[in-house]
């Protein structure tokens, strides 16, 4: 068994970069780490980190101080920053992922392409160093994984370069697609474009608060002190116990059960759910009450497609209700590969088990078409091609 450093964003409140920055000085990555990053960025920038108190809870804010007439950059021109400012090539490299993310949505929703993206807001140096210091935090603490809640958003309207946008902004939106949001009544922009590019680039697994042993904590605060809610992000690191050569992950799972669908309607329904993403569709007779017999139908999923994988439940199979949860597992590694066989290539998956050697699990329909063609048994062609596994000798 080993160890993994967790890290969690516990975004209640939202993100942005400020929130970030000042919850990973919290968390304990030195301030002058920080600064010194910052300062090679050769820019009229730099930042200070203040306590202040939002709505009771003791945070720290960063407090980003930039001179800066010009700031409709584009990505080059990011580009050239990062390059010349001699940080470190890990530091560099996120912070150029992040910023890339950002003018993929910005490309998306103006309809540009991304090289001819204009920087507004994220491309002034405010936004340029809370991203470059979150890189430098992050490279600092080395998580192995980062998980996250689901994101509030907000609600209402903010002002911006193009005028009035709704909250969540467009490029917000385009940034969170796939995301699970979380619904908020708060009347302001809880997750900037800069935080939810943040979130996508480095969060792995949309969950509540995972199973781990927790070591540090940080508060970051937001600009705005709200009177009813913290406006602070929480950073939770820890670590957690996981078997080695096993990769954790949580799935949703839904479940039904129905005493009154026909065979044609479900296997329709099946074909719908796998369609829309289920990693695996399972039907189970079962005896209900009245001793009818029936079927379970149980959906594997990942989070973020729970809804409209229970959306698909209800309007195929009249069903009165659908169960729903996460769940944690353990799966082996795999690899697509192919594999050269008397019969030419065949598709498959190395499964990389501890403990075990590499096997490989041959793909049905490529063995099920040898099998009808030469007119041998399926299991025997399975068994050669198995047999003629060599890890060494496989192709991409």
């Amino acid at each position: 068994m080993g160890r993994m450093r967790v890290l969690h964003f516990d975004c209640f409140s939202g993100i942005s970069g400020d929130m970030t920055l000042g919850a990973l000085a919290s968390l304990g990555v030195p301030a002058e780490v920080i600064q010194e990053g910052i300062a090679a960025l050769q820019l009229p920038v730099r930042v200070e980190f203040e306590t202040v108190k939002r709505c009771g809870f003791v945070a720290l804010h960063a407090r980003v101080d930039a001179q800066d007439d010009h700031h409709h950059r584009h990505l080059g021109d990011i580009e050239a920053i990062l390059r010349n400012s001699g940080l470190p090539a890990e530091v560099r490299n996120l912070a150029w992922r992040i910023f890339h993310r950002l003018a993929q949505a910005e490309a998306a929703v103006h309809g540009v392409p991304v090289e001819k993206v204009h920087f507004h807001e994220v491309g002034a140096l405010d936004s340029i160093a809370d991203v470059v210091g979150v890189a430098i935090g992050l490279c600092w603490i080395r998580p192995d994984r980062c998980t996250s809640r689901p994101v509030p958003t907000g609600c209402g309207q903010v002002r911006g370069a193009h005028g009035w946008m709704p909250v969540p902004a467009p490029g917000t939106l385009e940034l969170l697609k796939g995301v699970p949001l979380a619904s908020s009544a708060v009347e302001a922009e809880l997750t900037t474009p800069t935080g939810a590019a943040i979130l996508t680039t480095l969060v792995q697994e949309w969950t509540q608060l995972p199973a781990l042993t927790v070591e540090r904590v940080g508060y970051g605060a937001g600009s705005r002190d709200f009177p009813d809610r913290p406006n602070v992000l929480r950073l939770i690191l820890g670590s957690s116990q996981s078997s080695a050569g096993l990769i954790e992950e949580t799935i949703a799972v839904l479940e039904t059960q129905l005493d009154d669908i026909s065979p044609q309607a479900l296997g329709y329904c099946q074909e719908r759910l796998f369609a829309a993403g289920a990693l695996d569709v399972v039907l189970q007779p079962v005896y209900m009450k009245k001793n009818r017999p029936g079927v379970l139908i149980t959906v594997l999923a990942q989070p973020a497609d729970m809804a409209k994988l229970e959306t698909i439940l209800f309007e195929e199979t009249q069903t009165l209700g659908v169960r729903h949860f996460l769940c944690q597992r353990h799966k082996c590694a795999r690899q697509e590969t192919q594999v050269q066989s008397p019969w030419g290539l065949i598709r498959g998956k190395i499964i990389l088990a501890p403990g075990q050697p590499p096997r490989f699990a041959p793909e049905y329909e490529d063995c099920a078409q040898i099998a009808r063609q030469t007119g041998r048994p399926l299991w025997e062609i399975v068994q050669a091609v198995i047999a003629s596994f060599r890890p060494a000798d496989t192709h991409p």
